[in-house]
């Protein structure tokens, strides 16, 4: 997973509105592995449209795969 501004550092869930994602990050949940989990929503397990994008119906992140 990277995040808007590339960082590779762990991410708090629910922080970002978009992320972008890779293959290597299938299949797609939110929140994802290396988000902190204390203070988020239940993991859902997310479905890619044609375009390569999804969006989470807890918090409404994007997420964008870029590969």
């Amino acid at each position: 997973m990277t995040t808007n501004n590339n960082e590779a550092a762990e991410v708090t869930a629910s922080t970002q509105n978009k992320y972008t994602i890779s293959k290597k990050d299938l299949p797609l949940h939110c929140p994802m592995d290396g988000m902190a989990l204390w203070d988020s929503h239940p993991r859902v397990f997310l479905p890619m449209d044609a375009n390569g994008k999804a969006k989470c119906p807890y918090c409404g992140a994007d997420y964008e795969m870029v590969d």
